[in-house]
This record gives C-alpha cells, sequence and structure tokens, in this order.
C-alpha cells in the first residue's frame, strides 16, 4: 500500500506539469482571415501553419454557404498557405 501511495505522489504532479505544456487551439489562433469565394466573403481562423486540421470559419453568408461548405473553403486557404 505505501508503494501506491508513493507512485501516485510522483505520478500525479507530473502529469500535471505535463497538460500544462499540450497547447491548445487558441494557443495557436492566427489573425482571422478574409477569404472571397464565388458566394462571398468568408472569414477563417487559421492555425498552425503546418496543420490545417483546425482551420474554420468564424464568419460567412448564411444564407448562401453551409457551414461545412464555408469551412472547406477555410481549409483550402490553409493549404495554399502552406505551399
Amino acid at each position: 500500500m505505501n508503494i501506491s501511495l508513493t507512485k501516485t505522489i510522483l505520478i500525479v504532479p507530473l502529469f500535471a506539469a505535463l497538460a500544462g505544456c499540450i497547447p491548445t487551439p487558441e494557443d495557436l489562433e492566427s489573425t482571422p482571415v478574409k477569404v472571397q469565394t464565388p458566394k462571398g466573403e468568408v472569414t477563417c481562423q487559421l492555425y498552425r501553419q503546418d496543420r490545417v486540421t483546425w482551420d474554420r470559419a468564424i464568419n460567412f453568408p448564411a444564407t448562401k454557404m453551409s457551414v461545412p461548405e464555408a469551412d472547406a473553403y477555410c481549409r483550402q486557404e490553409g493549404q495554399r498557405r502552406l505551399k
């Protein structure tokens, strides 16, 4: 019983320290970018330069396109900037 208590005392602070090192999407946000599309302007929130998985639309003409379509334009813009 004493060994497991000692392990817990050592492991819990280690996990707490590591959790503080993991960035959240908010830590990696860029300045919002405006993209012109055939259906209107989409404002995109881009994240890391080497990854477009989190890129998403934060403003778009809702009467002309869906959320997935607007997000796709943002991921395309992220891909374009990778090159």
